[in-house]
């Protein structure tokens, strides 16, 4: 076939237009490819763009490539740093290049996700795109790229739009953008990627031509299961260490403890009044708030009458009482007290208890409503002790970076397994030689306690 006319492939809008080639071949039997009747064309998504070019290679047929819009050729990144790789950033690079640069990396927070990513960028050598999930998180990543390799880093997102051969973008805007730059980079690197497989988020790996995918998460298990997406967006995973493998040498030390409070009299009348009316009503409706979009039910059916309204009041106030029980609030003072000093974090479910917290005990607080600025100089006089207690709902569980940190209290949370890791994981970054605790706070006799044994299903706790 390689006397034939070529193959021509080029890029258009996140896909690989597939002309050419011999007379009367059928496109649709080339790798990932597809004939698309709205266009007359034949084409691939993007991320088939490695299997394709692979596959005309490996049978000596003749094509030209204009898709690709990087220079195929070594960028030359050599990392500046001159700190000492872990062996485990070592094995998992090692681990991900043999598994041929496709592939996802399991590494707790505080553990080195972002150095082994550096020296990954390193091995590859292509122009390359970093994604994560906020815009404080791409600024911290570039500051560390900048560092780390003494280049101009491109930043996408957060009103920034500056695309170079080393850019840090966020999940959003890379979805937003990516028509614009799904042909540009060899590599592409997810941060936090049990996120990558949102409905549009997953639009940024599957338009994207790289060759080479890099996935970085502490725990790339989602509710949904979705993550079993996850191998066709980057590739399986190639290496994993959990916290318990890891505390001690490369974290710190840590115990997990729950503290069980009860709630007062009174507490106890109200929390079991309000669980028995809505419970009730969600029965008579045939609603289970644990089945398949129980929630959502739930809202759209209360909302249709007065009696709905006051089912959903009910609920509401039920949990107000498990998380803002009285005896959490001794428990807290106590904890505050036994640690005074240390770095302590106060996580909570709910941006209202957060607010309470921060009235009662004069701290600063940190939530979705935390101006970037203000957020920054909050981590800031943390991080150097002058502020040394934090409460936050949930926008601290993950990439953010406070080593400092020791002592996380959970005053409330979700059942997730996944919040749970990445609460402790908040603490858990060597500092000297801190050892880290992690307190959670339960209401004894309330739905918190099923909450919790949900929650703590994961071998970090055991």
């Amino acid at each position: 076939m390689s006397d034939e006319a070529p193959f021509e492939l080029s890029y258009d809008r996140g896909t690989v237009l597939v002309a050419g080639g011999p007379a009367g071949f059928d496109h649709a039997t080339l790798p990932g490819v597809r004939y698309d009747p709205r266009t007359s064309t034949h084409r691939a998504q993007g991320r088939h763009y490695r299997g394709l070019v692979e596959h005309l290679v490996r049978n000596k047929i003749a094509y030209t490539d204009t898709a690709r819009g990087w220079d195929n050729k070594p960028c030359g990144w050599k990392l500046t740093d001159s700190r000492v790789p872990f062996p485990h950033q070592l094995e998992a690079v090692a681990e991900w290049w043999a598994a041929r640069g496709r592939g996802v990396v399991v590494l707790p927070t505080g553990t080195g996700k972002s150095f082994a990513a550096a020296l990954a960028i390193e091995k590859a050598s292509r122009p390359t795109l970093i994604v994560v999930p906020t815009v404080v998180l791409m600024t911290q990543w570039c500051l560390d790229l900048q560092r780390m390799f003494g280049v101009e880093v491109g930043q996408v997102g957060g009103g920034d739009y500056d695309f170079r051969p080393l850019t840090v973008t966020t999940y959003n805007s890379a979805f937003i953008h990516l028509e614009r730059h799904a042909h540009k980079f060899g590599m592409m690197v997810f941060d936090e990627a049990h996120h990558l497989p949102g409905s549009t988020f997953q639009e940024a790996a599957i338009g994207s031509l790289a060759p080479y995918r890099l996935g970085l998460t502490a725990t790339p298990e989602r509710q949904d299961g979705a993550e079993a997406m996850l191998p066709e967006l980057i590739g399986p995973i190639v290496f994993r260490r959990d916290i318990q493998q890891l505390a001690g040498e490369y974290l710190a030390d840590y115990t997990a403890k729950v503290v069980y409070v009860d709630l007062t009299p009174d507490e106890d009348e109200s929390y079991r009044r309000n669980r028995e009316h809505y419970r009730r009503w969600i029965a008579d409706k045939g609603i289970s708030l644990s089945g398949p979009n129980g929630w959502q039910k739930f809202i759209f059916e209360a909302s249709k009458s007065p009696d709905g309204w006051e089912a959903l009041r009910a609920h509401r106030e039920q949990k107000r009482i498990e998380r803002q029980a009285s005896g959490k609030f001794k428990a807290l003072d106590d904890i505050l007290k036994r640690h005074a000093g240390e770095r302590s974090i106060i996580f909570t479910a709910d941006n209202a208890t957060v607010y309470q917290i921060a009235r009662q005990y004069l701290v600063p607080a940190i939530t979705n409503q935390t101006k970037a600025k203000e957020r920054k100089v909050i981590l800031e006089k943390f991080h150097s002790g002058e502020y040394t207690v934090l409460v936050s709902c949930q926008v601290l569980n993950e990439g953010v970076d406070v080593p400092a940190a020791s002592v996380g209290v959970v005053l409330s949370g979700s059942g997730s397994v996944k919040e749970n890791v990445q609460r402790l994981g908040r603490i858990l970054r060597k500092y000297g030689d801190k050892q880290a605790t992690l307190y959670e706070i339960i209401a004894r006799g309330t739905a918190e306690e099923y909450t919790s044994d949900r929650r703590r299903q994961h071998g970090a706790f055991q």
